[in-house]
């Protein structure tokens, strides 16, 4: 195993584990043997190819897809042993495609977040309604925040979910492909929320993003998949390597530093855009 691979991890406690998991659907083996851990407070990023298995990794992080083989934990604990409202608490998770129910207004779609927190014993509550306002203002819908979910655009309706995910107020939040449907504008700002929850609220944060340059610069760490298995695992500059995007993507390029952030921009190369002569 390289330097890279091996990543060195922080004293911070495991969030989410697999180990020497086998995932599958029906015939098709995505990984076998496969271990991944993620730190918490970290805001990890899965990059890969188109069918390097990101996704898959994610839904079996988020118990959507049960191991053939092997272990997954969520904050030291084994995912199969929790009951489906105590992981809820704990992890919430915006799917590839959420199904939008029907005849639901922004408000009401965002308040299924805090279904978690309530029972019988514990109905609606003043610090549910903060939680979906806050949740509201900081993806700015409130103000239509009374429309039907329905009615919104592809990207009105994603930052809707992303609502759901913040009100929901779990310490390790999944996002699989969370800037499809937004523009760039609002790709950086839902990062930049991201970061932000990161930062105040210490929520761990797994995504799946396919923009290497957006994930550079948003995430602590990236862990690149292809072929079966982590193909790099580290720091964006240790990990966004000319050698790492040849062998995972079948990309020539250069990286270097954006000048806006100093993290790593991948420069796709070709034919009539050769790297530039020294």
């Amino acid at each position: 195993m390289t330097t890279t691979q091996a990543h060195a991890r922080t004293t911070a406690p495991t969030a989410l584990a697999v180990h020497d998991v086998t995932l599958a659907y029906d015939s098709a083996t995505v990984f076998e043997g496969l271990s991944v851990s993620v730190a918490e407070g970290e805001v990890t990023t899965l990059v890969g190819a188109n069918g390097s298995g990101k996704s898959t990794l994610l839904r079996a992080f988020g118990r959507l897809l049960t191991p053939r083989a092997g272990s997954v934990s969520l904050r030291g604990r084994p995912l199969r042993e929790l009951r489906t409202r105590e992981v809820a608490r704990q992890l919430a998770i915006l799917p590839q495609k959420p199904v939008t129910p029907a005849a639901t207004t922004v408000r009401d779609l965002v308040s299924r977040g805090r279904h978690p927190h309530q029972s019988l014993l514990r109905p609606w509550s003043a610090a549910d309604a903060e939680a979906v306002d806050a949740a509201l203002a900081a993806t700015r819908l409130t103000d239509i925040a009374d429309r039907d979910a329905a009615a919104l655009s592809g990207g009105q309706l994603q930052r809707a979910w992303i609502a759901l995910v913040l009100a929901q107020q779990a310490p390790v939040v999944l996002l699989d492909e969370p800037t499809t449907f937004l523009d760039l504008a609002h790709q950086v700002d839902l990062l930049r929320l991201v970061r932000a929850v990161n930062a105040e609220r210490g929520t761990t944060v797994v995504m799946v993003l396919h923009d290497l340059t957006l994930a550079a610069r948003y995430s602590d760490r990236l862990v690149v998949l292809g072929e079966g298995r982590v193909v790099a695992d580290g720091r964006p500059w240790d990990v966004l390597t000319p050698e790492t995007l040849r062998s995972a993507f079948g990309l020539d390029a250069l990286v270097v530093p954006d000048p806006a952030s100093g993290t790593p921009l991948v420069v796709p190369l070709d034919a009539e855009h050769p790297a530039p002569s020294r």
